[in-house]
């Protein structure tokens, strides 16, 4: 089935928005930080672990799945809900970021991409066409349109020819698209531009997708604020009965300004990456638990928090698994980062629907903001 997004409350203070997402595995309110399962699977996590936090949409990646196992062997085990035992919505990414930080601006030309496998150095072509076959394989509940993905620091002759070109990508993908049980979303792209991006998500919408991507923001950007421009220029060009998805973003200061602009679901792999290398985020900042001072602390990471590593370890604990570079380590950091901002997102849910979103985004980060640790 197609996913069907229903809009049940607007913040009356912003364009914060509080609404539901019908999937083939249930439906999911919104606002949602979603994890990264890049390979099958959440880096260091089981299912249940995912299961644990209360996560809903999970992401894999069509390019590192078409190198390995390949869409093939994903297809005979009957989909990637069955290959990684997952009974939740999946969201598969075009593979276009990965490929084109593979790729030189010369291997990439109308047909598609030319690059080089990171793997063992395979000479590899990948086109709407091919990445739509891969995820109509990979049987995902959600497929991304393969577009171009410009550094921002592009000049605007190169982004508009790659917004024109990543229209007529996202045309021949859809034209292709051909499994019943999974939904298609478009990506809005343009870099900072004003009115590219109104040009990309106009013409993005004309050609009719189930939801809609804001594209381009995590890849060089050179600050915050124009990664918020690029948000505010794509919104108002968005249809209101679809969902809008912010790719690539996770720091909470980011979900809370995404939310506030009208996005409703988002992903990372920030979190799962700090944890592998000893971060954490808690309710006064993200602390590195390698620090000598946590050597005999033994309070939780974040004592307000519900999760397992919360609820059952201390930071000594912990941080002696880090530095003896434990799997176990790792492991509980993921688990309480991604807790961390699922959480944030259900709390931000809570405050749409009362009207105090700003109430709450203000109280979060006044707090997280306020020691530098």
């Amino acid at each position: 089935m197609k996913v069907k997004y229903t809009l049940l409350h607007q913040d009356k203070n912003c364009k914060a928005r509080y609404g539901t997402l019908e999937t083939n595995y249930g439906t999911y309110e919104l606002p949602i930080f979603m994890p990264v399962g890049t390979q099958a699977t959440v880096k260091t996590l089981d299912i249940r672990d995912v299961k644990e936090i209360n996560s809903a949409v999970i992401l894999s990646n069509t390019y590192h799945l078409w190198l390995r196992p390949g869409e093939d062997i994903v297809n005979k085990a009957g989909g990637l809900h069955k290959f990684m035992n997952y009974d939740g919505p999946i969201l598969t990414d075009s593979g276009g970021f990965q490929v084109f930080s593979l790729a030189k601006p010369k291997d990439i030309s109308e047909e598609g991409v030319k690059f080089k496998s990171h793997i063992n150095g395979e000479k590899l072509f990948l086109t709407p066409e091919k990445s739509i076959e891969i995820q109509n394989k990979l049987d995902s509940d959600i497929a991304m349109s393969f577009d171009e993905c410009p550094p921002a620091s592009a000049t605007y002759e190169y982004m508009k020819n790659s917004v024109e070109r990543t229209l007529r990508w996202a045309k021949r993908g859809k034209d292709v698209f051909n499994n019943p049980r999974q939904s298609l979303f478009g990506i809005v792209q343009g870099g900072y531009y004003k009115d590219l991006r109104k040009f990309s998500a106009e013409e993005t919408v004309k050609i009719g997708f189930d939801g809609y991507a804001v594209g381009g923001v995590a890849n060089d950007r050179e600050s915050k604020e124009d990664m918020y421009k690029a948000i505010d220029y794509s919104i108002p060009y968005l249809p209101e009965d679809k969902p809008r998805y912010l790719m690539g973003v996770g720091e909470p200061v980011d979900i809370f300004e995404a939310v506030e602009r009208g996005i409703d679901m988002l992903d990372c792999v920030l979190p799962t990456r700090l944890a592998r290398h000893g971060h954490a985020f808690t309710k006064d900042g993200k602390i590195n638990i390698k620090n000598a001072k946590y050597k005999e602390d033994f309070t939780p990471i974040d004592k307000e928090c519900d999760c397992e590593c919360c609820k059952h370890y201390t930071k000594a604990y912990i941080r002696h698994l880090i530095i003896a570079e434990e799997t176990l380590g790792q492991r509980l950091l993921s688990i309480h980062n991604l807790r961390f901002l699922i959480s944030i997102a259900e709390n931000i849910r809570k405050s749409i629907k009362e009207d105090k979103f700003l109430d709450y985004k203000k109280e979060f980060l006044d707090r997280y903001n306020k020691v530098n640790k």
